[in-house]
């Protein structure tokens, strides 16, 4: 099976270039980053300090097992008192994956996760902004298979965007389908 990455030197660029009349290949669009990104808010909101602590440690070490590669936690900006949160308290975590773990990640997304989501008909071209970024959530994080359903707690949704230098959502698109992205048409 190809690489991602070589997928992209060898088949992605030259259709690119044919399409969208790049004269020389540093101009076509590539993949910078991906961010993954999750929220635990209302998860932990209410819950005593050790509860809490313990729920945290489970939702890290599970996005851990996803990324290959710890999460930076995020924390409020200001309390929400009907939400019970405070100012600077734990709220969601974040990951940005760049080069070897991204392709890693993205490779194992596209070829396993995206198909094992429940009720999944294709990506919405919708999910792409003006600047050819995409940005997709995913329900329930056991439908990737580094994580072990029998012993989960707490399922909680995350959301993944891919960074592209692409100039406009048009190009974006193109490239993501053509790396093997199960857009809709």
């Amino acid at each position: 099976m190809i690489g991602l990455k070589e997928k992209y030197n060898t088949e992605v660029i030259p259709k690119m270039m044919e399409k969208f009349n790049y004269k020389n290949r540093m101009a076509v669009p590539k993949l910078e980053k991906v961010v993954i990104n999750t929220g635990f808010g209302k998860m932990i909101a209410g819950k005593g300090s050790d509860e809490r602590k313990k729920m945290i440690n489970a939702i890290l070490e599970d996005l851990t097992l996803i990324a290959g590669q710890k999460p930076v936690l995020t924390k409020a900006r200001k309390s929400v008192s009907s939400f019970k949160i405070r100012r600077g308290m734990e709220i969601g975590a974040m990951v940005i994956l760049r080069k070897k773990r991204m392709f890693d990640f993205l490779e194992r997304l596209i070829n396993i996760t995206l198909p094992r989501s429940r009720d999944f008909e294709g990506i919405d071209p919708k999910s792409m902004d003006k600047s050819g970024n995409l940005t997709v959530a995913i329900k329930e994080h056991i439908s990737f298979f580094e994580i072990l359903p029998e012993r989960i707690k707490n399922i909680f949704g995350l959301e993944f965007t891919v960074i592209t230098t692409a100039k406009n959502k048009e190009q974006g698109l193109e490239l993501l389908r053509l790396i093997g992205f199960p857009i809709k048409k």
